[in-house]
């Protein structure tokens, strides 16, 4: 479970980078290109992908519930 939740976190950190950058303009190549709501929605899922990678990697420390 703990490798899990810092697999998906990564993996939606990663795309939330993705998504701003797109989002911004500075990826090109994608209909989401310069389109807004790829610049909100991006920040928000890396956001969720770190809090996601440090739950996962404080589960199972000695101390701390979960």
């Amino acid at each position: 479970m703990k490798l899990g939740l810092i697999l998906v976190g990564a993996v939606l950190a990663l795309m939330g980078s993705v998504f701003t950058l797109q989002g911004l303009g500075y990826l090109a190549g994608s209909t989401m290109t310069g389109v807004t709501m790829w610049a909100i929605i991006g920040p928000i899922l890396a956001v969720v992908g770190i809090v996601l990678i440090v739950w996962g990697a404080r589960r199972g420390r000695p101390g701390t519930p979960g």
